[in-house]
């Protein structure tokens, strides 16, 4: 019963979280800077007018993938709580392959980003938005990856 309450926690809270990607991930950059990402971004980058706009493109594009790379990263993250109490090897290694290939796209995404903000920013400032970006997409992931319980984590702490 208790394994199954623990499951059943573990859902809910996922499900709560995957409902508000957007807002966790403001809220994360928020918490840490006091500012919208947009807001941090441009701060960041300090870009003349003119390569303000040409970013922009490049910047909308790139957000638009990673909230869709994100959402499939949730719903990886919910299919792992609701397995979570019955996961079989099976299960674990889609789980796995979903989350490798979920990494894969990202680095696709941080390469094909840079290469289209080189043209229009140059490769400084292009350097500067992936470094930036892979800093902000680290802290959210440590955020999120302290919710959510290790393979027999909860396991082992009954037997403690």
């Amino acid at each position: 019963m208790k394994k199954f309450l623990i499951a059943l926690l573990l859902v809910v809270s996922v499900n709560s979280f995957a409902q508000s990607l957007e807002k966790e991930n403001l809220d994360v950059i928020q918490s840490i800077y006091g500012r919208s990402k947009s807001e941090l971004v441009k701060q960041y980058m300090n870009l003349s007018d003119e390569q303000t706009s040409a970013f922009l493109k490049v910047y909308e594009s790139y957000e638009a993938e990673r909230k869709s790379l994100g959402l499939t990263k949730l719903k990886l993250i919910d299919d792992y709580a609701i397995n979570y109490a019955t996961l079989t090897d099976a299960k674990a290694d889609e789980l796995a392959k979903g989350l490798l290939k979920n990494n894969l796209s990202y680095e696709k995404l941080y390469s094909k980003t840079y290469n289209k903000a080189k043209k229009v920013i140059g490769a400084i400032n292009a350097a500067k938005f992936v470094q930036l970006e892979f800093y902000l997409q680290t802290a959210i992931s440590s955020e999120i990856q302290d919710s959510i319980p290790f393979i027999g984590e909860i396991e082992k702490s009954k037997v403690n």
